[in-house]
């Protein structure tokens, strides 16, 4: 079977289409499933991870909000019950960010241990209580 040029200019075209769709899905799945670390494999990784984009798992310390309104900015700590790092975040803070929740912030740190996040997300809790009326 010979094929016209009408034909291999099809073939060719479609296969440069689905080669540029496949490269577009691999390459958007790989930059939004990046793991998250907890703090101490995050300080475990020393100075290698200065400047990189990191996402990181932690519960906020009790008492360590400090809040900036001014700036809309909020300074924390978060934990994994092992190590601390101090946050800095400016942003609209979601409405269930307080004291002992989980949290994921988004990243990079310096080399002064301060984790400047560019996203901050809180994990719902897993069990939801009625409000107690007296």
């Amino acid at each position: 079977m010979v094929l016209k040029k009408k034909q291999i200019k099809f073939l060719v075209g479609s296969a440069v289409i689905v080669l540029a769709i496949a490269y577009l899905i691999v390459t958007g799945i790989s930059k939004t499933s990046v793991y998250y670390m907890t703090v101490s494999e995050l300080l475990a990784k020393g100075e290698s991870i200065y400047g990189e984009g990191v996402r990181v798992s932690g519960k906020v310390v009790n008492g360590s909000i400090e809040r900036n309104p001014a700036s809309s900015r909020v300074d924390f700590k978060i934990t994994d019950d092992y190590k601390d790092i101090k946050v800095r975040y400016v942003g609209i803070v979601p409405d269930l960010f307080r004291d002992g929740r989980e949290v994921i912030v988004e990243g990079k740190i310096d080399p002064g241990g301060l984790f400047e996040a560019a996203t901050l997300l809180t994990s719902c809790p897993s069990k939801y209580e009625p409000e107690v009326k007296n």
